[in-house]
């Protein structure tokens, strides 16, 4: 899907479902976050579609993009949840997400959370370490539960993706190499409070080629038939996520391409498979709309300076992340190049260099586009700038599903100590 898919053009104005931009913009100040409740929906039955020949639950990402309109859509369509703190536990639950759908992941997690979660009764902790495991064992015990357990395994894998969001090779953070797999998995059926159920893997995000993928899979497919030789009952296959979209001109594989070689390498060891979509699921389901403030005629070039900054989308200036900045509104045919900027007081706070966009002025309104997915969960309040709200359409509808706050209620969160 092309990043304008779910954007079309009617009549030289941009829309999201059969409501213009502009006319959401004219009740909704800029900047702001908007999203397509049926783009959701549709990535989702895709998902489901495509595995629908196998035991398989989609465990969507929540990191990707937690607010609770999105959770809700999700969760009535039955997905389950993909989490990496407490937090996103009690976000899923609150949409409506049941305990018994959640993969609780993460490299970190406190006694507490695993407390919290234990005692909701998750499906599955995807543990990362041996000392994770020790604990778990030690929480669940004193709360008299047992713990359903899969380890994440690092097959050292490059997944052919950016290096910060590359996850399953040796030199990464997360998960156990896959060479001391079967220790850990002995260790851990030699614990109280442990049930040890699956094997989980999770190589990096944007992955725009199956061949990672693959490679990965046969490892865990070997590794699987060792551990039920080590006498473990490997029911659960937590496959990850990672499936790529479309920022400019990447080809995508298919969702039923994927669910394709899923099968094919794993379905002969007859395991529940688990998939962890985020990106896939909302990255271009949402854009994030600014208005010109100024048009700066610099020395050697010209910037098209934006209400939104850095702190509103933070991947260009942290991963060097192309988004396609389009017009929303084509009044004419003029192409210009502009370096789009922010107001945040950094050289990093810039979207593009040297990017074509059509002629602007100030006051016209401008779309980043591919923003449903680590948009407005990684946006802060720096240079005490108020976070953008977003906005959710439902065909002619619109909501706004989180507000901006005031600078009175930004502030009030600072608290002056007494001896001042």
């Amino acid at each position: 899907m092309t990043p304008v898919s779910y954007f079309p053009y009617k009549n030289n104005k941009m829309f999201v479902e059969d409501i213009a931009i502009s006319d959401i913009a004219q009740q909704v100040q800029t900047p702001f976050y908007c999203y397509s409740s049926t783009a959701i929906e549709t990535s989702f039955q895709d998902y489901q579609l495509a595995f629908s020949n196998q035991d398989a639950l989609v465990c969507y990402a929540v990191k990707a993009n937690s607010n609770q309109a999105v959770l809700a859509t999700l969760a009535k369509l039955g997905s389950g949840a993909d989490v990496v703190s407490m937090g996103e536990i009690r976000r899923a639950i609150t949409a409506g997400i049941p305990a018994n759908k959640i993969v609780y992941s993460g490299v970190a997690k406190t006694q507490e959370e695993i407390s919290y979660a234990l005692t909701l009764g998750i499906f599955q902790f995807n543990v990362e370490s041996e000392p994770e495991l020790e604990l778990i064992s030690k929480v669940a015990t004193s709360l008299n539960k047992t713990a359903a357990i899969a380890f994440r395994i690092n097959p050292n894998v490059c997944a052919q993706t950016h290096e910060k969001i590359s996850t399953g090779k040796a030199e990464n953070k997360f998960g156990v190499p896959i060479s001391k797999a079967r220790l850990a998995y002995k260790q851990a059926a030699s614990l109280p409070g442990i049930k040890v159920q699956g094997v989980d893997v999770h190589i990096g995000s944007q992955l725009t080629n199956l061949a990672p993928f693959k490679e990965a899979y046969q490892h865990i497919a070997e590794l699987v038939v060792d551990l039920r030789a080590d006498g473990h009952d490997i029911s659960v296959i937590d496959v990850g996520g990672g499936l790529g979209i479309t920022y400019l001109d990447e080809v995508i594989p298919s969702k039923q391409t994927y669910a394709d070689l899923v099968h094919a390498q794993l379905g002969h060891l007859n395991c529940k498979i688990i998939i962890e979509p985020g990106r896939s699921l909302v990255g271009n389901a949402g854009i994030l709309v600014s208005s010109v403030v100024f048009v700066k005629n610099g020395e050697e070039r010209q910037f098209l300076m934006l209400d939104a900054g850095m702190n509103d989308l933070v991947r260009p200036s942290m991963y060097d992340a192309y988004h396609e900045i389009i017009a929303v509104n084509k009044s004419n045919d003029t192409l210009k190049t502009y370096d789009v900027v922010g107001p945040v007081c950094e050289t990093g706070d810039t979207f593009a260099k040297a990017r074509q966009v059509h002629e602007s002025e100030a006051g016209d309104l401008i779309a980043i586009l591919s923003s449903g997915a680590y948009g407005a969960v990684m946006s802060s309040g720096y240079n005490t700038r108020m976070l953008a709200p977003e906005v959710m359409v439902k065909g002619n509808e619109f909501a706004i599903v989180r507000k901006r706050p005031s600078y009175e209620e930004i502030i009030k969160q600072d608290i002056t100590p007494n001896w001042l």
